[in-house]
């Protein structure tokens, strides 16, 4: 009966693991950072290199492209174990943490492109109405679209104050986590 258990054990461990690999898909991140992730979670300790690229079947180098990226994300970590000479990596336990990390890590590299879009194209359209040869239409047209520029920009500064919101910890204020 005891291997019965077992092979259960690991079964429910494995759809952990697509589980997780699904949600990650959710945040637009590839399900190999969730596989990884749910690996290193259901482990319970800090793994290495070899032990994720033994468990998973990806090459060290893969493996150490995922981690890499996984950190980026702020959802894992290098750390030190007294006595142990190997990099180990962990993961971020905390699920609201998880999910903040990946909705903010995401929204931030789209708040910046298009802020920087957005400050390119209201350059390029002030540039254009100080010229001062245009015929009143196109004035009006350039203007339109600096009007619509400025609504950009106003937008990806509320995107901003939303990622601050997470990242401070001031969404639980409002939706509580459950007890």
């Amino acid at each position: 009966m005891e291997g019965s258990s077992s092979i259960f054990l690991q079964k429910i461990e494995e759809q952990y693991i697509e589980g997780i690999a699904d949600n990650m898909r959710t945040y637009g991140v590839s399900a190999t950072v969730g596989r990884v992730l749910g690996v290193i979670y259901t482990n319970r300790k800090p793994m290495t290199l070899e032990e994720l690229s033994a468990e998973t079947g990806m090459s060290k180098t893969r493996m150490s492209q995922v981690v890499r990226e996984m950190i980026d994300l702020n959802i894992a970590s290098k750390v030190y174990e007294k006595g142990f000479r190997k990099d180990l990596y962990n993961v971020e336990e905390d699920y609201y943490q998880t999910f903040i990390s990946l909705f903010t890590s995401n929204w931030q590299k789209v708040i910046q492109k298009n802020k920087t879009i957005g400050k390119r194209l209201a350059n390029q359209l002030t540039k254009e109405l100080e010229n001062g040869e245009l015929t009143p239409e196109t004035e009006q047209e350039l203007n339109v679209w600096l009007d619509e520029t400025k609504q950009w920009m106003h937008y990806y500064q509320w995107l901003d104050q939303l990622v601050d919101f997470f990242e401070s910890g001031e969404i639980f204020k409002h939706v509580p986590k459950p007890e």
